[in-house]
C-alpha cells in the first residue's frame, strides 16, 4: 500500500510543498495489529515511481518489496529541487567548496533534525511502525548516501542501520574522516556501503576516499558490508539492482 501527501519543511524551504511517500506491506491488511521496521530514505521522488523520478527511472522499491513480501515500511521525502544548489545544501553535512559547484553551505544537520524530530514522529503516529532504534534504518544514494552515513554516525541513538549507495564522500573527504573518528556509536551499528566501478572515474581520488571511509568505519567497530559494484553506474537503474544486497544487510541481526 502506498500513501502520498504534501508537506513542508519550514526550517529549510518555508511553505514550499514537497511530496512524502510511505510504503506499508500488504500483510498489514490481513494482520492490522502487526508492526514493522522502517527504512527512511532520501530523494523520495526517485524511490518508487518512474513517472516521478528526475530522470524517468526510479529504484522500483515498491515493486521489489511486493515481489519479495518484505515486511518493511519505507518512508521517503522528495528533495529540494531548487536549481541554486538546494539539494546539495540540504544533503550535505558539511560546508565545502568545489570548482564546479562553487560554495556549498551544508545544511545536513538541519535536514536530519527535521527527519528525527518532525518526520519520524509523524510516521510513528500514523503508521504501524516499530519505532525503537533497533528497527529504524536510513538509506540513500549519492549525496543521500553521504547523509545516510552521517545519520548513522551522528544520530546513532535513532538509527541502528544504514544503506549508503554511491556516497558522495568526495565532497568533503577530510571532514567525513574526522566525523567517523569522533563518532560515538553503539557496537551493534550496521552499515551497507557501495560504489560502482564505472562511476569511480568521475571524481578524483575516489577509490582512495572510499577506501579510507570503509577502513575508518571498520576501525570504529561498525558491522560493515562494503562493495565495489562491477559495472555499477551513478544512476537509479544501478542502485535498483543493489536492493537485494543492502536489504540483506539491513536485516542482519548482530
Amino acid at each position: 500500500m502506498m500513501y502520498q501527501w504534501n508537506l513542508t519543511i519550514p526550517e529549510l524551504t518555508g511553505d514550499t510543498p514537497r511530496r512524502a511517500y510511505v510504503y506499508v506491506p500488504h500483510s498489514h491488511e490481513k494482520d492490522p495489529g502487526r508492526r514493522y521496521p522502517v527504512l527512511y530514505m532520501f530523494d523520495g521522488h526517485n524511490v518508487f515511481f518512474d513517472d516521478h523520478a528526475t530522470y524517468g527511472k526510479s529504484w522500483g522499491m515498491g515493486a521489489y518489496l511486493d515481489y519479495t513480501d518484505t515486511d518493511l515500511i519505507v518512508a521517503a521525502v522528495e528533495c529540494n529541487h531548487s536549481p541554486e544548489g538546494g539539494r546539495l545544501r540540504e544533503y550535505s553535512p558539511f560546508t565545502f567548496d568545489d570548482p564546479a559547484l562553487g560554495h556549498i553551505e551544508g545544511r545536513g544537520g538541519e535536514t536530519m533534525d527535521w527527519y528525527v524530530n518532525v518526520f519520524k514522529p509523524e510516521i510513528d503516529r500514523r503508521f504501524p511502525t516499530l519505532p525503537d532504534r533497533a528497527h529504524t534504518f536510513i538509506g540513500g544514494s549519492s549525496m543521500g548516501g553521504l547523509m545516510s552515513l552521517y545519520a548513522a554516525l551522528e544520530y546513532n541513538e535513532v538509527f541502528s542501520k544504514a544503506a549508503a549507495l554511491s556516497p558522495s564522500v568526495w565532497c568533503a573527504p577530510d571532514q567525513t574522516a574526522e566525523m567517523i573518528r569522533k563518532a560515538s556509536i553503539r557496537r551493534d551499528t550496521v552499515i551497507y556501503m557501495d560504489y560502482g566501478s564505472k562511476e569511480m572515474k568521475f571524481r578524483k581520488n575516489m577509490a582512495r576516499h572510499y577506501g579510507r571511509t570503509a577502513a575508518l568505519l571498520m576501525e570504529k567497530g561498525v558491522y560493515l558490508t562494503s562493495r565495489i559494484v562491477p559495472g555499477g553506474e551513478h544512476c537509479e537503474a544501478s542502485w535498483e539492482r543493489q536492493i537485494p544486497y543492502f536489504m540483506s544487510t539491513l536485516f542482519y541481526d548482530p
